[in-house]
């Protein structure tokens, strides 16, 4: 992924992105349970739009005015490039399946792309009230603190991770993901398996997992934790090694130590 042309956004987008994350985190927030809600398929799917609905009532309008001219990506499970322009591609509940069964790994997401690359983002944790957020060309920061990858640079002593993008993946995704996790558990350390992306990614952009990678080309999961990476110091490709766009088919997040050797164990499985 490059950023190779700084985002001369100013202070004042970050700071209003930041603060309508902050107040669509309070409503999800408020959600939230300790026990799983809804039995049935559809009456988990019903809590999962309701969760949606209600955060994007308070979230959209306030984005769009923050940065006039730009567009809405619609749907939050779609993928491919997006027309030229600047467009926010949000996550009203990055990990919405986990806060509705009362798990604790969710957030909310805002990120602009511009010409399909993420410029900014920000990702808001409401349970622990952490911010992370990254300007192209500014740097990654969780809170206050900036954020650096990972100095590793072998795999063997690596805590590496990957996760389905969307419910209902076709058979051959979900063998290339079972082919891949034994891959790396040969040649890693550790392999977790879960989901949101954005939840694992910002952890390899903080340096506390080192790799994350993703057979998926889901917008909303990857451009908030691509730029988070990328401006922390870590490497943003495709599984070909070619920087990572919104056009890409797949997905490899990693510090620079361990990308290489994280690559040639994910490019031969197909």
């Amino acid at each position: 992924m490059s950023t190779a042309m700084p985002f001369a956004a100013g202070t004042t987008l970050l700071s209003d992105v930041t603060a309508a994350v902050r107040t669509a985190g309070r409503t999800l927030r408020a959600r939230h349970t300790t026990h799983a809600r809804g039995v049935s398929l559809d009456e988990v799917v019903a809590e999962i739009h309701a969760n949606d609905d209600a955060v994007l009532s308070v979230l959209r309008e306030p984005l769009l005015r923050a940065r006039p001219g730009s567009r809405w990506a619609e749907d939050e499970l779609a993928g491919g490039a997006l027309p030229p322009g600047e467009w926010w591609v949000v996550d009203p509940a990055e990990g919405n399946i986990n806060h509705v069964h009362g798990m604790d790994d969710w957030a909310v997401t805002a990120t602009l792309v511009r010409d399909n690359q993420p410029v900014l983002t920000v990702v808001h944790l409401p349970l622990t009230g952490d911010t992370y957020t990254a300007v192209a060309g500014g740097g990654a920061r969780l809170n206050d603190r900036p954020l650096t990858v990972s100095a590793k640079t072998g795999l063997a002593a690596s805590l590496i991770g990957t996760g389905q993008a969307r419910p209902g993946e076709d058979e051959r995704t979900f063998r290339r993901i079972g082919d891949s996790v034994t891959a790396m558990l040969v040649n890693g350390l550790v392999v977790r398996v879960s989901v949101p992306a954005t939840m694992q990614l910002i952890h390899v952009a903080a340096g506390r997992m080192d790799a994350f990678w993703q057979f998926s080309d889901v917008r909303s999961g990857l451009v908030a934790g691509a730029l988070l990476v990328s401006e922390a110091g870590g490497t943003v490709t495709d599984l070909a090694g070619e920087p990572w766009s919104t056009r890409s088919r797949d997905f490899l997040a990693a510090a620079p130590g361990v990308h290489a050797a994280a690559r040639e164990v994910l490019s031969p499985i197909v």
